[in-house]
């Protein structure tokens, strides 16, 4: 069957940072977007900017309504072609300090309403035999950083579900990847953050500084939205897409820092690793 140049997008989260900057880039390559807002003034503002721009309110917490999403867009603008979950936060706070309900709220927006969305594409796409899911995930699912454990606990369960999902999907046309975005000029470390109020003094020395240099860095990220979308186009547009892809100096410098970390530390463990099977 032959893929369709232009394509039908479904991106969640299209109301500001690299959704917006997905959905724009998109429109103007000419692709359909039906993009998830949560709010009807963002929905008639999304839905002007183009002839192929369709808005569907959402919100990705509840689950129920992605099946009936993902119906909707399909009325709308046809097969989708490429699904982008996006949508989700950033939670900032020590563990100790944070709450269990905060943690579910961080799960809930940025790994469970990206599974309900992967959930009510694939039958489509399966029928069809072709699709490319994309799981915005972060660096920060891949390295870790402290003061944000919630958050990169999120996207490295959104990472495994995804790269095991490819493997699940392998053979039937359909592609999975997660976009690992470093830093980036949105609202991530700003209005679109929640943070968990300090509590504990043990933790002033390693938390204070972070928490002021994420602030002071909002707005002034090196990361530009702009060709991150460009980044999104190239790999949808690939017949050979990767299983994650990386964006950014920094995060591939990280990623690679990590990788070489835990290369040493193997090496150095090596032996009890192997200490632990029966002997001959």
């Amino acid at each position: 069957m032959t893929i369709p140049a232009s394509k039908t997008f479904l991106i969640t989260g299209v109301s500001s940072g690299l959704g917006r900057a997905f959905a724009a880039s998109a429109l103007a390559a000419g692709h359909t977007v039906v993009g998830t807002v949560r709010r009807q003034e963002d929905a008639d503002a999304f839905a002007a900017q183009a002839d192929k721009a369709h808005a569907l309110l959402l919100d990705v917490t509840h689950y129920d309504a992605a099946p009936v999403a993902i119906s909707q867009a399909e009325t709308m603008a046809g097969p989708i072609d490429v699904l982008v979950n996006n949508a989700g936060y950033g939670h900032e706070g020590v563990l100790e300090e944070s709450s269990i309900a905060e943690l579910e709220r961080q799960f809930a927006a940025n790994v469970f309403g990206a599974v309900a969305m992967m959930k009510a594409v694939l039958p489509g796409m399966r029928e069809r035999r072709r699709g490319h899911i994309v799981n915005v995930t972060s660096m920060g699912g891949f390295i870790t950083m402290p003061g944000i454990s919630f958050y990169c606990g999120s996207k490295f369960a959104l990472e495994g579900i995804s790269e095991s999902l490819g493997k699940e999907l392998k053979g039937l046309g359909i592609h999975v990847t997660t976009i690992a975005p470093g830093q980036f000029r949105t609202e991530w470390a700003g209005r679109s953050m929640e943070r968990t109020p300090r509590s504990i003094a043990d933790y002033d020395a390693v938390m204070n500084p972070i928490r002021a240099g994420r602030q002071a860095k909002s707005g002034n990220q090196p990361g530009d939205p702009a060709k991150a979308a460009q980044a999104l186009l190239t790999l949808v547009g690939s017949d050979n897409p990767p299983t994650r892809l990386f964006l950014g100096e920094d995060a591939l410098a990280l990623a690679s820092q990590k990788l070489e970390a835990m290369r040493l530390e193997i090496e150095a463990w090596q032996g009890v690793s192997r200490s632990t099977s029966f002997d001959a």
